[in-house]
Order: C-alpha cells, then structure tokens, then sequence
C-alpha cells in the first residue's frame, strides 16, 4: 500500500512533464495525448488530463484550436505557447538534475552492494 501511494505521486509529479513533452510536437488532440501517455505506461484517465490541460491554458503555456470533426462535434487541438516552450525548457533542466541524483544514488547504493559482498 506504501509503495502504491509514493509510485502515484511519482507518476502525478512527472505527468505535467509529459504532457508538455507530448504537445510540444504539434499540435494534438486530448484522446491522442491520453494514448501517447498510456504507450509509454503513465495510466492517466481524461479526469485527470483535462483539468491539467485547463490549467496549462489558464496559465498561458497552452493554446487550442477547434478543428471540424467529420464523425461528431469540433474537436479542440491543443499547441505549446512560447511561454510554454520556455516553461518547458526550465522543466527539461530540472529533470536533467533530478534525473542525475537517481541515477548517482542508484550507482551508490550499487557499489555498496558490492563492497558488502
């Protein structure tokens, strides 16, 4: 139970991230962004992505347009700002730092292990 609860809010602090990731492509419709995440095994439901994706537009980092959809109603496509890319680019270094200290942290806690043995 400890460990699902710490594995949710590693997945829910790198979803932003992702998200980010994924529109900075180009321009991409919200199911689409959910399969991209749900490929690379970050389980997200539209409960949770679409009050993000209202958040990163209220925040200036997102824009949409509404495209015409020819089996239903518009469909709206979301596309990075130039804050968002910026923003984005802070969130690239900061996980290039954290990323490191996993990665340092693993790599001790291996030559531990083999010292021990």
């Amino acid at each position: 139970m400890l460990a699902e609860n710490t594995q949710t809010q590693m997945r829910k602090g790198i979803l932003e991230y992702c998200v980010l990731l994924i529109i900075s492509r180009g321009e991409i419709y919200a199911s689409d962004i959910i399969t991209e995440l749900r490929n690379a095994r970050l389980l997200v439901v539209e409960g949770t992505l679409y009050p993000l994706l209202t958040r990163l537009k209220n925040n200036g980092l997102l824009s949409y347009n509404w495209v015409e959809s020819t089996s239903g109603p518009p469909r709206k496509y979301y596309n990075l700002t130039v804050d968002g890319r910026a923003f984005l680019g802070q969130l690239d270094g900061t996980w290039n730092e954290l990323s490191f200290a996993v990665r340092t942290a693993q790599q001790l806690m291996k030559d531990d292990n083999s010292n021990q043995a």
